[in-house]
């Protein structure tokens, strides 16, 4: 964990819901790291919320936005966030990998949709028609693929987790 002379940093991915940004600020906290959330970074450089950001530019030049943040972040000992979608931007997440330990935080479906409750509303990077499943279906690769550590989150609890995390890197 140790990278010359400061921590690697944690990359936390995974679907919407699966407690990225919860589960950072608790994960940073008890490494005494520092806590970066990229849906947060994106909102301010545009001044507006996810979904907004979505309805105005489209999924497309969202998905080039987030590229451009996640390929340009440049943080040490800190734990980051990232959206559910970071996973499309293999640029990103090559150059978050670069400095970082990638942990999957794994949920089975039927935990993500009993947390997702607002999927028209919350900022999801989501094709039209695409029910949450097919979401879910398309990004589970991505998620394998690019994980180093993978957490199965399912049944855990925060401290659970963050333990499990603590323990693994």
């Amino acid at each position: 964990m140790i990278w010359g002379d400061h921590m690697k940093n944690i990359i936390l991915i995974g679907m919407p819901g699966a407690g990225k940004s919860t589960i950072g600020v608790v994960l940073a906290k008890t490494l005494g790291l520092n806590f970066l959330d990229t849906d947060l970074v994106i909102q301010q450089i545009h001044g507006a919320v996810l979904q907004d950001i979505l309805n105005k530019n489209g999924l497309v030049a969202f998905k080039k936005i987030e590229n451009t943040i996640l390929s340009t972040i440049s943080v040490k000992d800190s734990v980051i966030a990232t959206g559910g979608s970071a996973v499309y931007s293999a640029n990103g997440m090559k150059h978050l990998k670069e400095d970082g330990t990638v942990v999957y935080l794994q949920l089975d479906f039927e935990e993500v949709n009993k947390r997702i409750k607002n999927i028209s509303t919350r900022g999801i990077v989501i094709e039209d028609g695409f029910s949450l499943l097919d979401l879910y279906n398309e990004r589970l690769p991505l998620y394998k693929q690019f994980a180093e550590i993978t957490v199965e989150c399912s049944g855990l609890d925060l401290e659970a987790i963050v333990k499990e995390i603590t323990l693994r890197i």
